[in-house]
């Protein structure tokens, strides 16, 4: 798919309501007419309380799981562990607690406002510090909010976590249409140039007149198309996840020769991304060509785990370690606390849609000329060497090569995110 693979040829046909009893703020849609209706900018509380039978039903199907056979290989070459989701699902049904992930997204600022169409879930943490730098910060897949939950404390209250009063930031965090808690779009159109259209506009409504923009996974895809749009008031973004990739690797991965001269963190990122293409990028490729085949998502809780699990494979390992019961970057409670947003609000399959949607080239330098900062993780998809990096971003005026930390950086690695943020921003303030 395009998306991924930049020399795949990408194949698109055209192809949802929340589960009974969950209250989701979704979109109204007017069909067209010659006088269309004022557009709606209100911004509107948001809080939200799954149904009592929505959680008795979730742990009726973790317990009702008709299994599959043991894997016959002693690793996950053949895909997330039979003995991994059997931990796991014991753990679901018998000790995890979403109300009180629930009560702490509940006792945080969050809003709706529509947005060409779509209901718009954010979170909007105001830092109690003058002159506070505005950070819109977006999440990808399989990743929701609860990603960036731990982050937002240290960045709006930075004098609490070794920072100083001038290290601190506002924090609005949106959730991606067709994720969480946010509208479910009804019309073709949503990529991620679309989503940073609607990111200018959250913003501007928000009264920023200057912000920066942090994002991963699709949120270093949303955070890049916004950097070309240059919506004005955008000084620049951070991304743990950006597109970097040569030519000459671009060519390799898609079925060219093997690149050579590579430097030792050049072979490094070439032996990740190589692996990634050849033994991992399924997922991808499925939910960029059929997303609405996979209604087992919606349908099977443990089936919407072990696809969303099976993404990468540090951190597909990590996982399986955090049910062996090492301690990690992430617990228990974490993965599970993000499953469970994805089943309550019905969104493994829309969620999926945005990989449809997306004719991008995920991993391409895209021509971003605003100011860049990376921060490069060595358990990533790929971590991009700064060579790589130099070239595809003209101002890049940070970047950082990390000891420890993969896909959900912000997630495992908080303190150190943290960091990066504010060191990465402190010459645009």
């Amino acid at each position: 798919m395009a998306i991924f693979l930049p020399a795949v040829v990408a194949h698109a046909e055209t192809s949802s309501s929340a589960r009974s009893g969950i209250q989701v703020a979704q979109a109204s849609v007017n069909g067209a007419s010659d006088a269309q209706p004022a557009v709606d900018e209100t911004i509107r509380p948001f809080q939200f309380r799954a149904a009592d039978e929505a959680l008795a039903d979730l742990k009726r199907r973790i317990v009702a799981t008709k299994w599959p056979d043991q894997e016959l290989v002693t690793d996950d070459t053949q895909g997330v562990r039979l003995a991994t989701m059997r931990k796991l699902a014991d753990y679901w049904a018998n000790q995890h607690d979403w109300r009180k992930v629930e009560a702490r997204l509940n006792a945080l600022p969050q809003f709706v406002t529509s947005i060409d169409g779509v209901d718009i879930h954010f979170i909007q943490v105001k830092s109690k510090h003058p002159n506070a730098l505005p950070v819109i910060i977006t999440h990808g897949w399989p990743g929701s909010i609860i990603e960036q939950l731990k982050i937002i404390d240290p960045l709006t209250n930075p004098t609490a976590h070794g920072g100083t009063a001038a290290d601190a930031f506002d924090v609005i965090i949106p959730s991606i249409p067709g994720y969480g808690f946010s509208g479910k779009p009804t019309e073709l159109g949503w990529d991620p140039q679309r989503i940073a259209r609607a990111w200018a506009v959250l913003m501007d409504r928000l009264g920023y007149k200057k912000y920066v923009a942090q994002g991963g996974d699709w949120g270093d895809a949303v955070n890049e198309q916004m950097a070309l749009q240059k919506p004005e008031g955008l000084l620049g973004i951070h991304t743990n996840m950006p597109g970097t990739l040569p030519d000459n690797i671009s060519a390799a991965l898609a079925g060219g020769p093997q690149p050579t001269g590579l430097t030792a963190d050049e072979e490094y990122a070439w032996k990740q991304l190589d692996f990634f293409y050849k033994h991992r990028v399924g997922y991808a490729l499925e939910m960029g060509a059929r997303p609405q085949t996979l209604y087992g998502l919606d349908d099977s809780p443990i089936a919407l785990t072990a696809w969303m699990i099976d993404h990468d494979p540090e951190s597909q390992k990590l996982i399986g370690r955090v049910f062996d019961g090492a301690s990690e970057g992430l617990t228990r409670d974490d993965i599970l606390d993000n499953i469970t947003l994805y089943w309550l609000t019905n969104t493994g399959l829309s969620s999926g849609r945005l990989f449809w949607e997306s004719k991008l080239a995920f991993f391409a330098p895209k021509g971003v000329t605003i100011p860049v900062a990376v921060s490069a993780f060595p358990d990533e998809i790929y971590t991009a060497p700064r060579s790589w990096t130099e070239k595809a971003f003209p101002k890049l005026i940070h970047y950082n090569r990390l000891p420890k930390g993969g896909h959900f950086a912000a997630w495992e690695q908080p303190e150190v995110f943290t960091e990066e943020l504010r060191v990465s921003f402190r010459s645009l303030r």
